[in-house]
């Protein structure tokens, strides 16, 4: 992580956001569409951006990164049809980017976006960004300890889980056990402040939240589709590329789902059918994930992705 970052980043541990009966009107408005991997966001958001003026933000925790094109789901200038997008290819794939560094980026541009009185549409499926900005996180300092990460890398997600129960109870009963970097991190600040505080919030903005949600059959069917396209596009060759370029594949295996599992394949640790078996399997409990932590936000008003003109509707009537 780069030296100027004094922000705290903490994984799952976020309260649900509080329920803001009386939206002050002179709060700057954003839209957000978010959901599920696969469920056609971008596609979506670039319609909607042409037709009330907007400029799209990403919320994606990987597509911050060059180079992570593929593998990602990057948008393509073509898929952009003119609409300016925003926080793509803003990172060093070798280093960590943080939540904190993203809010920090995702202020300044919504910023930019509205003096030309233009709307700022924040589009992704990472959640705990998306919340950074929805609900104005305040993020406490704590820096990262690498003596003791590389310590804690050496251990089994079983150990990890143990010394954070013995941390702090009330974080490991929220924490997703098999997830090594969240219960490092959260052991991590455990150890600096005694225990992982729950995070503060201070909206800034008045937000729409547009969620679109699949039926998990068509989900599954999606999912599958999309990966052999991503297949046919060259995603291997994407990862033999990074790798070439000085990412390692424990750094590649850390950026997870296609780049985790191609680094193995790449390796020779897995066979082909075998890694996109795995691929698809782990993509699906990532989709889980995700509406696991959008279903807390009872301010989401979930819409088919064919719903077009109800969302339309209710962006008119938010603009108003």
């Amino acid at each position: 992580m780069r030296n100027e970052v004094k922000y705290l980043v903490i994984r799952g541990r976020v309260s649900p956001p509080a329920q803001h009966k009386n939206v002050n009107k002179s709060k700057p408005k954003i839209i957000v569409i978010l959901g599920q991997t696969a469920t056609g966001k971008s596609e979506l958001a670039v319609k909607l951006a042409k037709q009330f003026g907007g400029e799209i933000i990403s919320a994606d925790s990987r597509q911050v990164y060059k180079g992570l094109d593929i593998g990602s789901g990057k948008i393509t200038k073509k898929e952009m049809r003119g609409v300016s997008h925003h926080l793509l290819d803003v990172a060093n794939p070798k280093r960590k980017f943080s939540v904190a560094q993203y809010k920090k980026l995702a202020d300044k541009k919504i910023a930019e976006i509205h003096k030309p009185q233009k709307v700022p549409i924040i589009v992704g499926g990472t959640g705990f960004y998306i919340q950074a900005i929805v609900d104005n996180l305040i993020l406490p300092a704590v820096m990262p300890n690498y003596t003791l990460r590389k310590k804690l890398e050496k251990k089994s997600t079983y150990e990890l889980f143990a010394m954070l129960k013995k941390l702090d109870p009330n974080r490991a009963d929220e924490i997703e056990k098999d997830n090594p970097r969240r219960l490092i991190r959260a052991i991590e600040i455990a150890r600096e402040l005694g225990k992982v505080p729950k995070l503060k919030t201070l909206p800034k903005y008045d937000a729409l939240q547009i969620g679109l949600k699949l039926t998990d059959e068509k989900l599954k069917k999606k999912i599958h589709t999309r990966l052999i396209a991503r297949m046919r596009k060259g995603m291997v060759s994407e990862v033999e590329r990074l790798h070439s370029k000085g990412l390692s594949w424990k750094r590649l295996e850390a950026l997870g789902l296609e780049y985790r599992y191609l680094a193995l394949y790449l390796q020779k640790k897995l066979g082909k059918q075998e890694m996109l078996s795995k691929l698809g399997i782990e993509i699906r409990r990532f989709a889980k994930r995700q509406m696991r932590w959008f279903k807390r936000d009872k301010r989401i008003r979930w819409f088919k992705p064919n719903e077009t003109r109800k969302i339309e509707k209710e962006i008119k009537k938010f603009l108003k």
